[in-house]
């Protein structure tokens, strides 16, 4: 409601001082200075959401481990122009922070969601947040990644190419569990179909097992 006002406001004042050019319209952004505060806003919007879902979840802490393989995994939807957990090259989310931090032991959760956007119009960052977000809840896989109460970490990455907006949220528990045997198969990273099957799987496992999350993607 205030918006309006002031352009009234504006409307009222310029027609009283016909002397003073109209400014000419702003320029959009570009866009790619627009990312770091889509990944600010999304998070804050995810963290409200969760909490919402489920009161009693735990509070998401930044990570800027998750952040950096999140914007990896952005990055390389928008420059390969794809929307998967596992890009061209077999990379995951997972293998990544693994090579990152190969003693990372815990659940993974991500979510995926690519936007289109125009140039003419820029990417509007509340709105296209929460796109993003209304997507996700939509979705019963990825409001059960935003809502499942033992994730405490998070990190955000979004990128843009083209047209197209890409943005990767993990979220993730540290497990607390010892770093895994050398001589232990790759197919030691279990991939779980849901939170809830993750968590009630991992009583039964061995300590030595790493454990990840599948996540879920989101729609264009």
């Amino acid at each position: 409601m205030i918006r309006p006002a002031l352009l009234l406001l504006a409307a009222l004042f310029l027609a009283g001082c016909a002397e003073v050019p109209a400014a000419a319209p702003a320029a959009p952004l570009d866009p790619q200075t627009q990312m770091a505060a889509l990944e600010s806003r999304i998070a804050a919007l995810v963290e409200e959401e969760r909490l919402k879902l489920d009161p009693k979840a735990k509070p998401l802490a930044a990570d800027q481990e998750l952040a950096r393989v999140a914007r990896a995994r952005a990055t390389d939807m928008a420059t390969k122009n794809y929307l998967a957990h596992q890009g061209p090259d077999g990379a995951t989310s997972a293998s990544l922070l693994m090579r990152e931090d190969a003693k990372w032991q815990g659940l993974l959760g991500e979510n995926l969601a690519a936007q289109h956007y125009s140039r003419q119009a820029g990417v509007a960052v509340e709105d296209f947040a929460r796109r993003f977000l209304d997507e996700w809840l939509k979705s019963p896989p990825h409001r059960d990644n935003m809502a499942f109460a033992d994730y405490d970490h998070a990190g955000v990455g979004a990128a843009v190419n083209g047209d197209m907006v890409y943005v990767a949220v993990l979220f993730s528990t540290d497990m607390g569990l010892p770093p895994p045997k050398p001589e232990g198969p790759a197919s030691a990273v279990t991939s779980w179909s849901s939170p809830a099957a993750a968590a009630s799987a991992a009583a039964n496992k061995p300590a030595s097992q790493p454990l990840r999350l599948r996540g879920a993607e989101g729609g264009k």
